[in-house]
């Protein structure tokens, strides 16, 4: 899969999401996409990292102590 094909997704995920809104206002639109697409990459990344932050941390490109705010917000972490 490649990155067209995932942004491609999101695009037609978005698309359905304002359609099922009926012309309601959405709220915190944002927050919720960061979210929903933040738990599941977290969740494969630690898998294929074995559970090792600092690998996980150096493959998202993100400081270990910011990632384990994030699997702790997203209830990842004991």
């Amino acid at each position: 899969m490649s990155r067209k094909d995932i942004e491609k997704g999101v695009r037609e995920s978005m698309q359905t999401y304002f359609q099922d809104l009926a012309g309601s206002e959405p709220h915190g639109l944002y927050d919720m996409m960061v979210d929903v697409v933040e738990k599941p990459l977290l969740e494969v990344v630690m898998a294929q990292a074995g559970n090792n932050q600092s690998r996980a941390a150096q493959w998202l490109g993100l400081n270990r102590n910011t990632l384990r705010k994030k699997l702790l917000h997203h209830k990842l972490l004991s």
